[in-house]
């Protein structure tokens, strides 16, 4: 079974930066996409950023500038760099990817980080 596991998260004063980890249990064969998603008390899950298999990448215009997306060296790690975090970044954070242990492809959440920027 796959299973998706987030660090990273905590509390951090506005301006602050953090840096979340999610880690596969198991490497995959191909990946389509890893992505973060959050999502805030009272709102819909949203997504935050996005890596493709190509190394193309896509942000949420609120984030742009202020996070980041990456790769691990190996297949089964990605990261998000946060920094000037702002008040309205406090959300549960959530890994996705969509890979294929062979060559069917499926959707793999983790748990969820939380996040929380205040003073």
């Amino acid at each position: 079974q796959v299973q998706l596991k987030e660090s990273g998260g905590g509390l951090v004063q506005p301006g602050g930066s953090l840096r979340l980890s999610c880690a596969a249990s198991v490497t995959f064969n191909i990946i389509n996409v890893m992505d973060w998603y959050r999502q805030a008390p009272g709102n819909e899950r949203e997504l935050v950023a996005a890596i493709a298999s190509d190394g193309t990448t896509n942000y949420a215009a609120s984030v742009k500038g202020r996070f980041t997306i990456s790769r691990g060296n190996i297949k089964n790690i990605t990261y998000l760099q946060m920094i000037s975090l702002k008040p309205e970044d406090t959300a549960v954070y959530y890994c996705h990817v969509r890979g294929a242990r062979t060559i069917t492809f499926s959707d793999y959440w983790g748990q969820g980080t939380q996040v929380t920027v205040s003073s």
